[in-house]
Order: C-alpha cells, then sequence, then structure tokens
C-alpha cells in the first residue's frame, strides 16, 4: 500500500532512477516509482524539455544522462543543484544501509 504522501515529488523519484540507472525503461521506472507508464513519460519530457534529462536512443531503447548542476527550483533552494540533493540522499541511504 502506498503512503498519501512523501517527501519527493515523483519528478524527484523519476530523476533518481534514471540517476542510479540510465538504461531502465519507462516501464521499469513507473513500477518502481509506483506511477504509470505515460505518467513517466510526461515527467521525462519535462525534465527533458528543461534540461535536467537527455535521451539517447540506444537500438530500442533509451539511454539517459542527467545534469546535476541544474539548479533545484523551488524558490526555498535558491543557490542549490539537484546533485546536492542527491548527494545528501545517497549519502543518507549508504550511511544508514551501513550503520
Amino acid at each position: 500500500m502506498r503512503p498519501k504522501w512523501t517527501f519527493l515529488t515523483n519528478h524527484a523519484q523519476v530523476f533518481l532512477c534514471v540517476t542510479q540507472n540510465a538504461r531502465l525503461t519507462a516501464r521499469e521506472i513507473a513500477a518502481t516509482v509506483g506511477i504509470t507508464e505515460r505518467a513517466v513519460q510526461r515527467i521525462l519530457s519535462d525534465l527533458e524539455q528543461d534540461g535536467y534529462v537527455q535521451a539517447f536512443r540506444e537500438g530500442r531503447s533509451n539511454r539517459y544522462a542527467t545534469d546535476l548542476d541544474k539548479p533545484l527550483r523551488h524558490p526555498a533552494q535558491h543557490g542549490q543543484r539537484v546533485g546536492d540533493l542527491l548527494e545528501q540522499i545517497m549519502h543518507e541511504t549508504s550511511h544508514n544501509t551501513h550503520s
């Protein structure tokens, strides 16, 4: 059962997925995030349009590159990069699994 709300948006979750594995399919991302493939495609389109993600065609699938230097979009995080957030999340995740 999914929680009613989460701290990170679906956009952040999709971005995390493609940052961690550039070869995930939309179906795999959807299963991980818990949203539809169509929602993943819309989010990837948003992220591509604003330069956070770049898709490269490889055969019949896509590979993704993420730009960790792009700014976080909310005014409260002015001056912070998406990479700063991911670094903190990844550090906390690896720290908690090793504790």
